[in-house]
């Protein structure tokens, strides 16, 4: 039996430069074509955003300025949830389904994709979700 995963409980860790933004660092470089719109969407949809990036301190502050003056606010920033409390002891190794990162191999392959492979992917297997026995009762 295929057990699928609500939205609303999906994570998706996104990096910053070089995914959301063109690599610039330590400047804050230009919006990825539909960096924006495919993260709101996403967001829409239930999926839960968290920020995942090697940025700290002021330069971190920045990057989440920059992000909310564009209509995102994550879930959570360099942590798994937000009151994760984080110190010199701690594993940074976030918990996602979805990593998205410019480093990913093969490169990063653009925001027009991650949107058809999400999200676009989700409305076909609604479309194709079979109805009664065969659908699990659905």
């Amino acid at each position: 039996m295929i057990v699928s995963i609500p939205n609303h409980q999906k994570i998706i860790a996104v990096d910053f430069d070089g995914t959301i933004v063109k690599d610039e660092y330590p400047k804050i470089g230009t919006p990825q074509l539909f960096a924006f719109e495919t993260l709101k969407k996403l967001e829409e949809k239930g999926y839960r955003l968290i920020l995942w990036t090697l940025r700290e301190g002021k330069k971190l502050n920045e990057a989440v300025l920059f992000c909310k003056k564009n209509g995102i606010t994550f879930y959570a920033v360099n942590k798994n949830y937000p009151e994760e409390i984080i110190d010199h002891l701690s594993i940074r190794k976030i918990h996602a389904d979805i990593f998205i990162d410019d480093r990913n191999v093969g490169g990063f392959i653009g925001w027009g994709k991650i949107h058809q492979l999400i999200l676009d992917e989700e409305i076909k297997t609604k479309q194709n979700k079979k109805k009664g026995f065969l659908g699990l009762f659905d």
